[in-house]
């Protein structure tokens, strides 16, 4: 993902400069699969990254109390970055 992200971001800027003008709906749809990306890509990695790197350190004896909350609260943020994540790829 690391790699990966800023090279797709990278990606879209020429699709938007070449599209500017000449073809507005290639453009704007573009621009909302870039804007979805970001929601995405934020949701990302401010909520679900600082959680998966807590849970990847539990073992079964360093199990927090609260881990159904953790875990509850990354699926409802999933519920989130899903609809963000999946439209994007059919916009651009």
């Amino acid at each position: 993902m690391t790699a990966l992200m800023p090279v797709t971001l990278a990606s879209i800027v020429p699709v938007l400069l070449l599209a500017n003008g000449n073809r507005p709906g290639t453009f704007w749809l573009t621009l909302a699969g870039l804007a979805l990306f970001v929601v995405a890509l934020l949701v990302t990695l401010m909520i679900e990254v600082p959680i998966a790197k807590r849970i990847r350190s539990w073992t079964i004896s360093t199990l927090p109390e609260d881990w159904q909350r953790l875990r509850d609260r990354r699926a409802s943020v999933h519920v989130v970055r899903w609809p963000a994540a999946s439209p994007d790829s059919a916009c651009w």
